[in-house]
């Protein structure tokens, strides 16, 4: 089930094109399908593929562990020697004298932090293998993968040594929704685009979940079996996950990532329900985060000023990470003992308004499919985010708060985003009121637009006030 990575695959076969090795970095969140990425490209390629994936860090493993690994694996696959090498560039050279310079191959170094975790000179190492010896394979393609993208950034990516050296860079992001329905095969058709949507509000666009999908089953119960059963899939991820590519101060960063579990704030919020100064240890908190994909700085610019907001919110968009916080792990003693009893999702406290929070995550992270429907044309987008400003303490100036106010040089669209059982008029209301609390620089042009889940009411098309109106179902490629 390999959906939606057109356009990367390709931009990896361009590199067979070259007369010349290519070195890749490969980052993403946990189950996002890096690794089934690279097996594809191969596939496609013809290439040969040899892939050596680290053992996870833990109690009583050692470097010598992991060239014991490494050799074994690589001896597996090639019928090389699998003595143990006593260090890494041995190692290195072993699997160098596999690779034949007439015969497409691609080697995959997986979870390649695992790899590199017991040995400070491991990437030094590898540069030097690469320089005096990978390199000159002219039909090489090496790729680097891994969740703990911090240490590629750290070490590869932002490396002084390795400049130069890279030919691509692929941060694998999740599906778009047009591709998620895809694992409901022809059911897809036949479903209330809610049923989806309810489902996709708890997976998001990560395949591993998606690929758990029963498409025969109701949104409730394919929830109940991968959530609130034991040892089902979604109540079991997430401390692995997190432990997987949250790898400094974890504890600290999963109370930072925990404040993020309702509305998105800015890193003064952060530090006042925590209770501490604003510092730097909350910002590298986040800035881990949102490198392994679990939060995203929304930033944007100020439609007054024309300038970048004075300070960024922050936005927990992995849609599984935030139903977890919220419902899973509060009742998960209960649901390792078999005694949690889910009726409907309607009954889960609060759940039309987080789901709200999950509708718009969705949206925003489909925002390269949504800008082709809005008409904005070829107008050159500077600024795609949400935006909030606040009331003045005086009461003198009201607050304003957009889903999502896309800007052009010439013009901004707000896009209220709406998931409701019933729409009615009172959306325009609403749209039209923060629309007048906006403020904007003069000769600046107002258009509006509603991406919308449920049953509208006739009167909100037929009104003429949105400019454009997108149903979930079109996002999803079903209309």
């Amino acid at each position: 089930m390999f959906f939606g990575r057109e356009e990367l695959i390709e931009r990896l076969e361009s590199l067979f094109r070259k007369r010349t090795s290519s070195f890749v970095t490969c980052r993403g969140r946990r189950r996002v399908g890096k690794s089934t990425l690279i097996e594809k490209f191969t596939e496609r390629a013809g290439a040969r593929f040899i892939k050596i994936e680290g053992i996870k860090p833990r109690a009583k493993l050692n470097n010598a562990m992991e060239l014991e690994n490494f050799a074994a694996k690589l001896a597996a696959q090639t019928g090389c020697d699998s003595s143990v090498p006593n260090n890494w560039l041995n190692a290195f050279l072993r699997l160098d004298g596999q690779i034949r310079d007439n015969e497409k191959t691609v080697v995959l170094l997986d979870e390649i932090s695992w790899m590199a975790h017991y040995d400070p000179l491991f990437a030094g190492t590898l540069k030097g293998a690469w320089d005096d010896h990978f390199k000159k394979h002219p039909r090489l393609v090496f790729v680097l993968c891994g969740s703990v993208s911090s240490w590629i950034k750290d070490n590869i990516l932002e490396d002084g040594s390795f400049y130069g050296r890279r030919s691509l860079d692929i941060v694998v992001p999740e599906l778009p929704v047009c591709e998620c329905a895809k694992f409901w095969g022809k059911a897809a058709a036949r479903l209330d685009p809610r049923e989806i949507l309810d489902v996709l509000s708890v997976t998001g666009g990560i395949p591993r979940y998606l690929e758990e999908i029963d498409p025969s089953a109701s949104a409730n119960e394919n929830i109940r079996r991968l959530c609130f059963l034991p040892k089902s899939p979604l109540r079991e991820d997430f401390d692995e996950m997190f432990s997987d590519v949250v790898t400094q101060q974890p504890q600290f960063t999963a109370l930072v990532l925990r404040c993020l579990k309702g509305e998105p704030r800015s890193v003064s919020e952060i530090a006042c329900e925590i209770g501490m100064e604003r510092g730097g240890r909350i910002s590298d908190s986040l800035e881990q985060l949102a490198e392994c994909g679990l939060v995203v700085n929304d930033g944007g610019v100020n439609p007054q000023s024309g300038r970048n907001v004075r300070e960024s919110r922050y936005r927990l968009n992995d849609n599984y990470s935030r139903f977890y916080l919220r419902y899973i792990e509060p009742v998960k003693d209960v649901i390792d003992r078999d005694a949690f009893t889910f009726g409907s999702l309607d009954s889960l406290d609060g759940w039309e308004s987080i789901m709200g929070l999950q509708f718009e995550n969705l949206v925003l992270a489909n925002l390269g499919s949504l800008v082709g429907m809005l008409g904005l044309g070829n107008a050159q987008i500077v600024s795609a985010a949400p935006y909030r400003r606040a009331a003045s303490r005086d009461g003198t100036r009201k607050g304003v708060q957009i889903d999502l106010l896309i800007q052009t040089r010439r013009s901004m669209c707000v896009v209220e985003v709406k998931r409701r059982r019933d729409i009615g008029r009172d959306v325009i209301d609403e749209v039209a009121e923060k629309v007048s609390r906006l403020p904007r620089r003069s000769g600046i042009s107002v258009r509006t637009a509603l991406v919308y889940e449920g049953q509208l009411a006739p009167i909100v098309e037929a009104d003429g006030y949105f400019d454009t109106i997108v149903p979930f179902a079109r996002l999803l490629g079903l209309n």
